[in-house]
């Protein structure tokens, strides 16, 4: 199983960098970068606060693959 993240998508979309996004959902950047190149998968709360901030629900971000 993997998870496939859209975050560097949304991040583009709402030209947010790396740490912006970091700093408003309390992790650090190196984790954000984590996430986006599939080294990392989120807690369940990092998922809803990162949806939070693009306005989007958790499934719109994350897509689960049975890789």
């Amino acid at each position: 199983m993997a998870i496939i993240t859209r975050i560097k998508e949304y991040r583009a979309k709402y030209n947010m960098k790396q740490e912006e996004l970091a700093a408003l959902v309390g992790v650090r950047r190196e984790t954000i970068g984590h996430l986006e190149n599939g080294k990392y998968n989120p807690s369940l709360k990092l998922a809803f606060d990162i949806a939070r901030v693009f306005k989007v629900t958790v499934d719109e971000l994350f897509e689960i693959t049975n890789d």
